[in-house]
């Protein structure tokens, strides 16, 4: 099964990090309770969750671990979904709308826990993320916004011309100050992860490619590359935007994105908390700092799930970024230092798709689609948990398969 390229150019993390951690590939048959299929952010905290309940796992990437799309992510961690919580709820309704933002907001500060647990905080920080208004005609549906957040106990500002101005310089009539983010580096987070469960009895082998899926009754048997086979009870697909070619289901629409994060700025530009900020325009754009300096931005995409691959298409997205970045902070020398992107996926409604597909009765799905993709991640890993082991999750019908 060749997998799809999902990342081009020079992502920041891999040069940042270097090679943090090796793992074996597969050289002889194993047999577990869970196979896991992916070695990415949403794979590598699936394998946490499941060991630490003593749950026999293996983890098999056909890449090396975290190379893929969690090299290539910007790791913004927000509660919101992509689909604003007006929006969501009309499509969802109000309650579940709020609860998967809710859950959002309990995952972020997850990721601070667990960040103190393996002992390394992997740049996790608090963020406040501001919203901005891309056009005056956005900014009633702004208000909307503030007003459903905040009647359900979200906290969040209201900014407003002046208001906005005196405390932020980025040039927009409204915006919405959300408390409760933060940021995080997702290539070092997955290496951690992974370290810690291989501790605790996690196997994990990378360049390693599952060629063929035998489902059996009550197992599965997954054939690889290496002429080696891995028995589970269950698999779980953790293979990010990859996963479509596993399922008749139509779960989301792919796209490429774009990134390119700056040489370091000194003097750094007045960026209160330098707090995470995006857009109302669709596809949006984001920014992010890193702690050494440098400014992050991602957006710029386009509807092709493979259009990343076209090196004329990044330098043409760069420059474009480059001049989105040079209006939030006009008069500064900004200099692009390394520019990537990677394939993108959405779905219908914003959320994800975690738990039994009725195609695979003996998988789950963990697809964090969506531009908070890591908090949806450690969702979905704490869901698949649960349903492993039988226990009852109250949120499990929010990310269901025929929600």
């Amino acid at each position: 099964m060749n997998l799809m390229d999902v990342r081009s150019g020079h992502p920041y993390w891999l040069l940042k990090n270097g090679l943090l951690a090796d793992y074996p590939c597969l050289s002889r048959n194993e047999t577990c309770d869970v196979a896991i299929l992916g070695g990415g952010i949403t794979g590598a905290l699936t394998a946490y969750h499941l060991v630490r309940e003593g749950v026999r796992s293996v983890l098999l990437d056909k890449r090396d671990v975290a190379s893929g799309s969690t090299a290539a992510s910007t790791a913004l961690l927000q509660y919101a979904a992509d689909t604003e919580l007006v929006e969501l709820a009309s499509r969802v309704g109000e309650a579940g709308a709020v609860r998967s933002y809710q859950i959002g907001l309990e995952a972020v500060a997850k990721f601070e826990t667990l960040t103190k647990i393996l002992g390394d905080n992997c740049g996790f920080e608090r963020k406040e993320s501001l919203y901005l208004a891309s056009v005056k005609a956005d900014v009633a549906k702004l208000r909307k916004e503030y007003d459903l957040r905040r009647r359900h106990g979200f906290e969040v500002e209201f900014l407003e011309g002046s208001a906005l101005a005196e405390r932020y310089p980025f040039p927009a009539a409204t915006g919405i100050l959300a408390h409760g983010d933060g940021q995080i580096d997702a290539y070092r987070l997955t290496h951690r992860l992974l370290q810690h469960a291989v501790k605790h009895g996690l196997r994990a082998f990378d360049r390693t490619e599952v060629t063929d899926i035998a489902v059996g009754r009550d197992r599965l048997t997954l054939s690889t590359d290496r002429g080696c086979t891995v028995t589970a009870r269950r698999l779980v697909f953790a293979t990010g935007y990859e996963s479509q070619r596993y399922l008749k289901q139509k779960i989301g629409t792919l796209s490429s994105t774009f990134a390119l994060i700056t040489e370091p700025v000194d003097p750094f530009p007045d960026w209160p908390g330098r707090c995470l900020i995006w857009e109302t325009a669709r596809p949006y754009c984001y920014l992010r700092a890193t702690d050494d300096g440098r400014i992050l931005i991602g957006g710029k995409d386009v509807p092709f799930a493979t259009a990343h691959q076209q090196e004329s298409l990044l330098k043409s997205k760069s420059k474009q970024l480059l001049r989105r970045l040079e209006q939030v902070f006009p008069g500064r020398a900004l200099e692009i230092a390394y520019s990537w992107a990677g394939t993108f996926g959405s779905t219908d409604d914003g959320l994800p798709y975690v738990g039994v597909s009725p195609e695979w009765p003996l998988a789950y799905f963990a697809l964090g689609y969506g531009g908070n993709g890591i908090t949806f991640g450690l969702i979905a890993a704490e869901l698949i948990a649960d349903l492993y082991l039988g226990r009852k999750n109250p949120d499990a019908r929010l990310f269901a398969f025929d929600r």
